[in-house]
């Protein structure tokens, strides 16, 4: 059973409207976290998805419950009220954002080390250079 759930949450993190993608695929759960800025109007908010969708970034999978959906629409009624009137966003999904966090700090980590291994290369054969270019002057 192929199933796939987008959710996408809206919410007032001071000082700034943050969304939170919640994405769960086959018993998994990856999240995908944007700043807004200013409070974004539903039209707003439906345009930047159709736009930037497929540039979205989202944290690496989690193992989460697959939500089965009921057939009352009294039931699906009552569960859309609880969810307007909640905080929004899970424990699962704040998790799933720390992963990503702690994923990008790492590449970051080592982008900046093979760039300061470069550039202290680059100094060394510079001095290298300076060396030989002043032995040959004599």
């Amino acid at each position: 059973m192929d199933m796939e759930e987008l959710k996408l949450t809206v919410y007032f993190e001071d000082p700034f409207w943050v969304g939170v993608f919640e994405r769960t695929q086959n018993g998994t759960l990856s999240v995908c976290k944007i700043t807004f800025g200013a409070e974004p109007k539903d039209y707003a908010v439906h345009a930047y998805v159709l736009r930037h969708f497929y540039e979205l970034h989202f944290s690496p999978a989690l193992s989460a419950r697959q939500h089965v959906q009921c057939s009352n629409p009294k039931r699906r009624q009552r569960q859309v009220q609880k969810q307007l009137s909640g905080a929004g966003v899970g424990t699962k999904s704040m998790q799933a954002l720390a992963a990503q966090r702690e994923q990008l700090k790492t590449e970051r980590k080592q982008q900046s080390r093979a760039q300061q291994e470069a550039e202290q290369q680059r100094r060394f054969e510079q001095k290298q250079r300076k060396k030989l270019e002043k032995h040959k002057g004599h």
